[in-house]
């Protein structure tokens, strides 16, 4: 189990090197303007970054329909672009308006945020207060995506079904933060999950070990041929002809023939 905070603007200019937190979920913005970014949002993604704080982040909803929705989605991926998060994307579902609308109404409006940021290779989730997640998203939702469950000042939150992490106080203190900041139990490793797959800006570790292999052409060998020759010839410098070695697997420097080397490209 990890624990963490999640801050805004209302904590102000936190001094992310003083934090003492597993990890952060910041948030990105609210509404459907990439304008309402959070006006701390850069600061404490470089904070947390800069002082190896694994980092989530939410946004903040409105939204009164599907095309709401749509429309904070895309303004979410494009204040959150260009950057890696170790932990969810979160949409942030609890106002008063979004509880007056049908269960049907506010499932599908969750899904449709979700599925835009899913789409663009994000993990995401939904966070809200426990009673609302229970009463005005459906089972199915919930089930589907990350769930990030508010329940303050109790031993446990008052909700059925799975969740990753539990929003557990609204006044806690830490280091670095002026007055009181939330505070989290976070109960999976999304961040070994999240690179894995890679989502939220990461590559896939198979990717990353593809992009780091040397490109190689392959050569056959011809009669009279000799590691430095061939070296010289394809390297520029007979003395690389261990590069040659090195790419092909072979630990005799005595070649033949037809025999098949890897030559690095350069």
């Amino acid at each position: 189990m990890k624990k963490g905070i999640d801050v805004s603007r209302h904590q102000g200019n936190i001094n992310w090197g003083h934090v003492n937190a597993d990890f952060a979920i910041i948030r990105a913005g609210y509404g459907r303007e990439v304008s309402q970014k959070d006006a701390q949002f850069e600061n404490n993604y470089a904070g947390c970054k800069s002082n190896g704080i694994p980092v989530g982040c939410y946004w903040y909803s409105y939204a009164l329909d599907v095309e709401d929705a749509k429309k904070e989605a895309k303004a979410c991926l494009e204040v959150i672009k260009g950057k890696t998060f170790e932990y969810p994307i979160y949409f942030d579902v609890e106002e008063a308006d979004q509880a007056k609308l049908s269960k049907s109404t506010m499932s599908a409006i969750c899904k449709a945020f979700c599925d835009e940021l899913e789409k663009a290779g994000y993990w995401v989730g939904i966070y809200s207060y426990a009673s609302f997640l229970k009463a005005h998203i459906s089972a199915d939702v919930r089930a589907r995506y990350a769930v990030w469950v508010a329940h303050t000042d109790t031993a446990k939150p008052n909700y059925y079904g799975n969740y990753g992490m539990w929003q557990y106080s609204h006044t806690g203190r830490m280091n670095g933060i002026q007055g009181n900041v939330d505070m989290n139990y976070c109960y999976l490793d999304y961040p070994t999950s999240i690179k894995n797959a890679g989502l939220n800006g990461f590559k896939k570790a198979s990717e990353t070990k593809k992009t780091n292999e040397t490109k190689c052409k392959t050569y056959t060998v011809k009669k009279d041929d000799t590691l430095w020759d061939i070296a010289e010839k394809y390297l520029k410098n007979g003395s690389r002809y261990k590069e040659i070695m090195k790419a092909s697997n072979i630990s005799s420097e005595t070649i033949y023939p037809g025999q098949k080397l890897k030559i690095p490209v350069i």
